[in-house]
């Protein structure tokens, strides 16, 4: 194992550079890292690391989801009003429904399938997202809402995919199960919140070294998402949306004390990004990716132009610029770590679609998750004013 960590970070990091250098996103680099060493192509990390790629890619994605809590500002969302609540949800539904209106026609699947198929490819990434609006936030530029409804976002889609692989697995989709999407975010809202507050009022009698409470609220990230295992089948709870409610706690009431955690958070994300990246690149096996065809690669790019239409239809009557909603339309696209951690489960249960599902999956994440970073690195400055 620690072989593999060394082949990461190194060639993460040089493959990385060498992206950047180009002027391409880094990301681009660190998931060419991850086909190139993972079992598909030269097999060079240790199984003993891929058995556990999933929990290290979540600890990862905990690390920067934590980061965004500790750096929203509840009063910009509240400025934000309906557009932050629809850019949760109403993205998603228009991909998931041109999914359902052109993969029938272009791939000859059922309707359930496809519904299968959009709710995969529907979820944005934040580990995409969130590291480039915290970098844009630095500079003075307003993207709260994008990174607060790319944390719901993929809970609200997984919640669907699990459904429609019920129903297709036999099962139902029954009230209870749509009634899981707002109970689960409520419900971790509410328990972020607490845990944020405790730790404020820890943190405000014990005198503690900064790593020291960064240490802790980690851990309790960790329990706050082990806690969705735990309740999972029984009732609804979404860890990570709890772990982003934490960071959003802590830092209304601890203001200079999340600001230097965010500080800490920003080191560590250093090394989990690589980690992240580099591991979903080694879930990719570009043989699917190969075999799917232009016409896979097309309905990709047809239910982007859906997704970002939803994303229009959230900012109307918002007194955003054209050109601020323009880049909201390019920074809502990049998908990766929902695809790679979902995108293999319709194989798994043996449904008729898993191949197709698995090979569109893998390309959503080698299409839009360099092509949405680029976007985004290439059109903020044009496009976003300096507040």
């Amino acid at each position: 194992m620690l072989f593999s960590l060394a082949v990461i970070f190194l060639c993460g990091m040089l493959l990385g550079g060498l992206c950047k250098k180009l002027k391409l996103p880094p990301l681009l680099g660190m998931l060419l890292t991850g086909i190139l060493l993972g079992p598909h192509a030269l097999d060079v990390l240790d199984g003993s690391i891929l058995a556990i790629s999933a929990d290290l890619r979540r600890i990862a994605l905990i690390i920067i989801l934590t980061r965004a809590g500790l750096n929203l500002e509840l009063a910009d969302l509240k400025r934000a009003g309906r557009p932050a609540v629809l850019l949760c949800f109403v993205p998603a539904c228009f991909e998931i429904a041109g999914m359902v209106l052109l993969a029938p026609r272009l791939l000859g699947i059922s309707v359930l399938d496809a519904a299968i198929m959009g709710c995969v490819v529907a979820a944005v990434s934040p580990a995409v997202i969130v590291p480039k609006m915290l970098r844009l936030m630095e500079e003075g530029r307003g993207t709260q809402m994008i990174m607060a409804g790319a944390s719901v976002d993929d809970v609200f889609v997984i919640v669907l995919f699990t459904a429609f692989t019920g129903l297709a697995d036999g099962g139902g989709i029954s009230a209870g199960t749509l009634a899981r999407i707002p109970f689960s975010i409520v419900l971790g809202i509410l328990a972020g919140a607490a845990c944020g507050s405790l730790l404020a009022a820890v943190f405000r009698r014990l005198r503690l070294r900064d790593s020291a409470k960064v240490l802790i609220l980690l851990s309790i990230s960790f329990l706050l998402v082990t806690l969705e295992d735990s309740l999972s089948g029984r009732m609804g709870f979404s860890g990570l949306i709890a772990v982003v409610a934490a960071g959003v706690a802590l830092q209304r009431k601890r203001g200079e004390v999340a600001a230097r955690l965010s500080a800490k958070y920003a080191k560590l994300w250093v090394a989990a990004e690589l980690l992240l990246f580099v591991l979903v690149g080694a879930t990719v096996d570009l043989r699917y990716a190969a075999g799917a065809g232009t016409k896979a690669v097309l309905l990709i790019f047809l239910v982007l132009l859906f997704r970002m239409l939803g994303v229009w239809v959230c900012l109307l009557r918002t007194r955003l610029s054209l050109r601020e909603r323009a880049f909201c339309m390019l920074a809502y696209c990049p998908k990766a770590t929902v695809q790679a951690a979902i995108g293999s489960i319709p194989l798994g249960m043996g449904l008729a679609c898993g191949d197709i599902v698995l090979t569109v999956a893998v390309l959503s994440i080698l299409i839009t998750a360099p092509l949405g970073a680029f976007a985004i690195d290439c059109t903020y400055q044009r496009l976003l004013k300096k507040s």
